[in-house]
């Protein structure tokens, strides 16, 4: 009789547990980035920080869920959705039909483009100056498809990391770096001798990616977005980062 008294104890026990844990792990949302795109995301001191992870932040608090990040590089983003190793993914994500056909976006929470980045006394002041010219891009981003689509007689240099491209032009192994507008603006700002094209290559709305197999988290997502627009924690956020209101 103690014997099963003490079985039953155990497996009440364990049972509680398993349901602790249930619970806990429903009150978390598992977000992938690959934080090397800034202002969007980077680590600085150690901690991750920019645009896309405060915002998430915020998202995750208006909806009383808390953030687990797991880096990876970008075009690992939408293979961890699709096999649940991820809820949700951010890091500058372009919105794009060949994107949707596996991934659910939200709203768009930001409105970018692909920029041309290259040095001030350069050969390319013009997007036409691409043809011919070497140009890094990053692996797995929309610059890469779009480049071999519509400037087919530029020579890519696909990378790994997105300051691996910049670092590229910088020291003139690439005549110019084809990436998203804010981390394109910002590495400009900050480095002596290198300038972004004021014509953009395209227009183009960044949006997080969610597993097809959630719908109700990308409608929760867009709720908690819409909650942050209207409450000013949305406008906040973006000064911060880019020093102007979002268009």
């Amino acid at each position: 009789m103690t014997t099963r008294r003490h079985l039953l104890t155990a497996a009440l026990t364990l049972g509680l547990a398993f349901n602790t844990a249930a619970v806990f792990a429903q009150d978390a949302l598992r977000v992938v980035t690959d934080a090397t795109f800034p202002p969007m995301e980077f680590v600085k001191d150690g901690k991750r920080t920019g645009f896309d992870i405060e915002l998430v932040e915020a998202l995750g608090a208006a909806m009383g869920k808390r953030i687990e990040w797991i880096d990876i590089d970008f075009k690992g983003l939408i293979p961890a959705l699709q096999s649940n190793r991820a809820d949700l993914a951010v890091s500058g994500i372009y919105i794009t039909e060949e994107r949707r056909k596996v991934v659910d976006f939200t709203d768009s929470y930001y409105a970018g483009g692909l920029v041309v980045l290259t040095k001030q006394d350069g050969p390319i002041k013009t997007l036409k100056d691409l043809d011919g010219r070497k140009v890094s891009v990053q692996v797995g981003t929309k610059s890469v498809n779009y480049l071999r689509e519509h400037y087919p007689e530029v020579k890519r240099v696909e990378v790994e990391k997105n300051q691996e491209m910049f670092n590229l032009v910088q020291i003139g192994r690439s005549d110019a770096a084809v990436t998203g507008k804010p981390a394109a603006k910002l590495f400009a700002q900050s480095t002596k001798g290198l300038t972004v094209l004021p014509e953009q290559i395209t227009t183009e709305e960044y949006g997080i990616a969610v597993a097809k197999s959630k719908p109700e988290l990308t409608r929760e997502l867009n709720q908690a977005l819409a909650k942050l627009r209207a409450d000013g924690t949305y406008d906040r956020i973006v000064n911060k980062w880019f020093e102007s209101a979002a268009q």
